[in-house]
């Protein structure tokens, strides 16, 4: 405890003068509490710097202390770069879609103005074009599109890639015009280019000429 300090006769007040044993004590109390806020400050910024913590770690669920990672779904590719039964998958799905939802929807009337194909799978750049339709529409039918994202899709992948598909003069020129007769025909492309040609033609005599390769 305190000494008891009498007032003195001119009514200033002396200092309280406390006992060494109690100033040991209270010394050892504040350097206690400076060792814990201390330790506070090391954990608040291991936390801050540490991933978040997912919900779901007593299941075993990726994103915990101890879990590998998974990895990222591969990013799509152009189903034209894609082979065997990676291709003949992809065009499956695209199928499904193009048939079941795109046409059903937004398939025009068959005209000379608008023509169609049956077989369209037969056609690689109608393929390629409905296929980067697809993908845009499942990027724009995302939540995290936001809610203008299906009118972007509309205005921006679907309008100009149907014209292009269905166009007068376009791949499918040569196919079905009247629903009542389908018709089905691949328009042939431009042939190589004169460089194109001449490496081709110029390869076999670096290699020794023909019979030189053969042998």
């Amino acid at each position: 405890m305190p000494e008891s300090i009498n007032s003195p006769e001119d009514g200033a007040t002396e200092p309280v003068r406390l006992p060494e044993s109690d100033l040991e004590t209270i010394e050892a109390s504040v350097r206690k509490l400076l060792d814990q806020s201390a330790e506070q400050a090391r954990q608040l910024d291991s936390l801050a710097s540490a991933p978040a913590a997912s919900p779901f770690g007593a299941f075993g669920m990726p994103g915990f202390a101890g879990m590998p990672p998974q990895p990222a779904p591969p990013e799509p590719r152009p189903i034209l770069e894609l082979e065997g039964e990676e291709y003949e998958d992809e065009l499956d799905a695209l199928s499904d879609w193009t048939d079941d939802f795109l046409i059903r929807v937004y398939g025009a009337e068959v005209t000379t103005a608008a023509p169609w194909c049956e077989q369209w799978q037969e056609h690689d750049d109608v393929v390629a074009w409905l296929h980067a339709l697809w993908l845009a529409y499942q990027q724009h039918k995302d939540p995290e599109a936001g809610p203008a994202g299906l009118f972007v899709w509309h205005r921006d992948f679907l309008t100009h890639a149907m014209a292009a598909i269905r166009a007068p003069g376009g791949p499918l020129s040569a196919c079905m015009t009247d629903p009542d007769r389908p018709a089905h025909r691949l328009l042939p492309g431009p042939k190589p280019s004169i460089r194109s040609s001449s490496s081709a033609a110029e390869e076999p005599e670096e290699n020794g000429g023909p019979d030189q390769a053969a042998g």
